[in-house]
This record gives C-alpha cells, structure tokens and sequence, in this order.
C-alpha cells in the first residue's frame, strides 16, 4: 500500500499500526469494492462515512479498558453512529440500549439518561465494537459475510493478544465465538445472555458485569469506569 493511500486511512495512530495489514489484504480490497458498488446503486449506508471507525477513534488502542461487542449497527435512519448499542442523540433508545441501562439501574444505581448516546463511555476506554460496521437502510444483515467479521475479528485479536488487563463483556452466542480465543489468564471475560428483549431475561438482567469489571480493574489498579451518562445532551 503506498504512503498515500495509507495516509487516506484515517484511524487513530495506535490502532493504525494494529490494522493497516488488514487495509492491505485481498478481503478488504473485496470489501471496499462491493461498499463503492452499492454506493452506485443508490443504497444508503449506515454509518455515515465518516463515522465507520468511529469505535477506533473514539478508544484509543493503548487506553481500551473495556471491551463491548455488538453485531450490526442499527438500520434505521439517523441511528447509527459507529458505537455498538449506541445511537445518536435526539433518536428513541432502542430496547436493548434500555436493558442494558436497566442492568445498570440494578447494578450500580445507575440513573438512565433521556438519550443513548455512549460517547462517554467510549471517552474513557470502553471499546464499543460491532462486528459488522455498515448496514443498509432498512435491511438488517445486509453487510455481514463481506469481510467486516474478518475486521474486527483482527481488532479483538490484537487487543486480546497485545495488551493485557482488559475486560470483555460478551453478550449473546455470537459475542462468545467471537471472543472465544480470548486468554483469561491475562484478561477478564465476563458472559451472559444478549440484552435483546428476547434474551435479557435468560442471564443479562442480574449479571452485574458492570460492578464485577469495576472491581476487576480496581483490584489491577487500573482504575474503575464511571458508567454514569449525562442526563442530557444539548
């Protein structure tokens, strides 16, 4: 890849250095190939462009505390903003993002904000990744098995094997494959059920993951995360 075409690659610098291999492999050159053919087409993509890799920029490599795995972003208009769970602000809290907060409420006495946007939680190292991170409008799915997974697979891979002291929240069969090579001698691996309104009351609801990783990472003196949102955005 030449230094122009790696200078168009706008990523944070320590996940630029993890990643660039895969900008260079044939998957991605496929995957790049088929977002510009659907782009012709006329379909509308979720995230906008310049909010794809937001998860990277937002949670620096070398300061990921915690790490979050979604699926696909949202597919609603004005939803997705790169953040899994998250959705920007003005837009309705999907029913998950609500389960989640309601873990919270439970767990930490959390105060459930009039918004679900995560930046704040992005901000101070919580790694909010999708496994898939576009989408079309309207239709859910319709990036996955395009190269995406092979991504963020990459993602999970370097932190898992690159850094140590991180802790995993791995909600939902899909989460669990996706993190299955995770080594718990190093890091903290916390699963449970997804939040969906169709599995939260399996195991998510009462799994207090957010106290047992801020006690995880205080006993590892890395200091714990503070879950609290702002109670409104202006």
């Amino acid at each position: 890849m030449s230094v122009a075409a790696q200078d168009r690659i706008k990523l944070e610098p320590g996940w630029k250095k993890q990643m660039l291999p895969e900008f260079e492999q044939p998957y991605m050159q496929e995957l790049r190939a088929f977002l510009s053919q659907r782009k012709k087409a006329d379909a509308i993509i979720y995230p906008p462009r310049d909010q794809m890799f937001n998860a990277f920029n937002a949670t620096p490599f070398d300061q990921v505390k915690v790490v979050i795995l979604g699926q696909d972003p949202y597919h609603g208009a004005g939803q997705a903003h790169g953040l899994c769970f998250s959705v920007q602000a003005g837009v309705p809290i999907p029913p998950s993002l609500r389960n989640i907060y309601a873990e919270l409420g439970t767990d930490l006495a959390f105060e459930a904000p009039d918004h679900g946007h995560l930046q704040a939680w992005a901000e101070q190292g919580v790694f909010l990744l999708n496994s898939v991170l576009t989408v079309e409008n309207g239709n859910a799915g319709a990036h996955q098995g395009k190269g995406w997974e092979r991504f963020t697979d990459a993602a999970v891979r370097a932190l898992a094997e690159q850094r140590e002291g991180i802790v995993f929240m791995l909600w939902g069969s899909y989460a669990h494959k996706k993190g299955q090579f995770i080594d718990r001698s190093k890091h903290c691996v916390l699963r449970s059920p997804h939040p969906s309104p169709l599995s939260a009351y399996r195991g998510f609801l009462g799994c207090r993951h957010f106290s047992k990783a801020n006690a995880w990472l205080e006993e590892k003196g890395l200091g714990a995360v503070d879950w609290a949102l702002p109670k409104t955005l202006d």
